[in-house]
């Protein structure tokens, strides 16, 4: 994940760093806490019970403090507190009893999640490669132990402003009390004002709905995002009206490319691709006027076969027509949802081997993680920003802040 300068500056001031040697010294204390998390974890799973929770204890075993150990890092060398427990079973696999170096110890298991393993398949691997001996319950408590980075991350303060942002949903299968239940991962990319893409959350709730749309814009706007200049968004119904109630001056483009699928639905296949032909010269006109007079020869056309497919054109206009007040370079933009596109792709390839999550938190994990491991990518601003900034400051005059750039 590239951090936003704003968080690496955070980092460095509450650090107090000054040289690389600093920054070392930093990076060293947060992958110490991890790989001390990882050894709790182990004892956890290795006594049946997290610490204070005495009412599933099922065991005469328990804690017994700790015993400090030396290893050596990438980063250096660090000293552990490694747990014990009273009848001197446990065996740390994480730090092995006569292990000195744990070297990228701290991208095994988390990389492997994140690239869509199961914990059955992450422990028989550590077994085959490493020689570790870890139960897929113990891979669930280690990767649990992000939980508390992805919620932080989840709630982190916005930028004030976004020029444009796409919003979509992936649909999962998850239990929930005793039931498989279908939810949905709503997910927001918002594009800064310096035009770096970034995913702004994660929600899971309820199966796609207008209504909890309005749940997560709120959040957004409690996190301190005061303007959106452009929602690119698909065809949900009531999804405008839940944008609007919250940013009432943002400018709604339904996706073209969600709506084309629509449309072909109830197109007869031996029709299709001339359908889709006489579609494009109404989406690809060069102004609005031109693309209402094309509408209207594809509704001569068609309509006595395919009025429901057309009906949909014409009712969904105004959203549908607002890239043609922009130019070109805002329009290959905002059009389609590809950003978002990619980016669920990505997400899918990483969950296809779960037709089922155990629970909500299980599902939010592996997002997270996929979604750091994809991220880590974005390191280019969006291609001809400067120029896009430019309209966008022309079109967006008395809400742009020239300063924030």
């Amino acid at each position: 994940m590239v951090l936003r300068k704003e968080l690496l500056r955070e980092f460095i001031s509450a650090n107090n760093l000054k040289t690389a040697k600093d920054i070392q010294s930093a990076l060293k204390e947060v992958f110490s806490g991890t790989l001390q998390e990882m050894l709790e974890a182990e004892l956890d799973d290795h006594l049946g019970y997290t610490k204070y929770d005495y009412k599933n204890k099922n065991t005469s075993n328990s804690r017994n403090g700790y015993s400090s150990k030396k290893v050596i890092s990438d980063l250096g060398e660090m000293e552990l507190s490694i747990p014990r427990d009273r009848n001197g079973e446990f065996e740390p696999k994480a730090v092995k009893k006569n292990q000195n170096d744990v070297s990228s110890i701290e991208d095994k298991v988390l990389g492997m999640y994140a690239k869509g393993m199961t914990t059955r398949d992450i422990s028989k691997h550590l077994e085959d490669i490493y020689g570790i001996d870890a139960s897929h319950t113990l891979i669930s408590r280690i990767t649990d132990k992000i939980l508390p980075h992805a919620h932080e991350w989840q709630n982190r303060p916005l930028d004030a402003v976004y020029p444009i942002i796409f919003l979509d949903a992936i649909h999962y299968k998850v239990r929930s009390d005793g039931k498989v239940v279908n939810k949905a991962a709503y997910i927001i990319i918002g594009i800064d004002i310096h035009g770096m893409k970034d995913v702004l959350g994660i929600w899971i709730g309820k199966n796609e709905s207008a209504k909890y749309w309005l749940t997560v814009l709120t959040d957004l706007k409690n996190r301190g995002v005061r303007d959106i200049f452009i929602a690119a968004i698909d065809g949900l119904t009531g999804f405008s009206d839940a944008i609007k109630t919250i940013y009432p001056d943002t400018e709604i483009q339904r996706c073209i490319v969600h709506q084309i699928r629509n449309s072909t639905k109830y197109v007869s296949y031996k029709h299709r691709r001339e359908f889709c032909a006489d579609l494009k010269l109404v989406y690809k006109a060069p102004t609005e006027e031109a693309a209402l007079m094309e509408l209207e020869k594809f509704k001569d056309k068609w309509n006595k076969q395919y009025s429901i497919s057309i009906k949909s054109w014409e009712n969904n206009w105004e959203e549908l027509a607002t890239f043609f007040k922009y130019p070109e370079e805002i329009r290959k933009m905002i059009y389609t949802t590809n950003a978002m596109e990619s980016y669920n792709r990505q997400l899918r390839k990483v969950t296809k081997n779960r037709s089922i999550f155990p629970s909500d938190e299980g599902l939010f994990k592996m997002l997270y993680l996929a979604t750091m491991d994809s991220t880590n990518k974005w390191t280019q601003s969006v291609r001809a920003w400067a120029t896009i900034l430019g309209q966008l400051a022309i079109h967006f005059e008395e809400r742009f802040d020239i300063n924030a750039v």
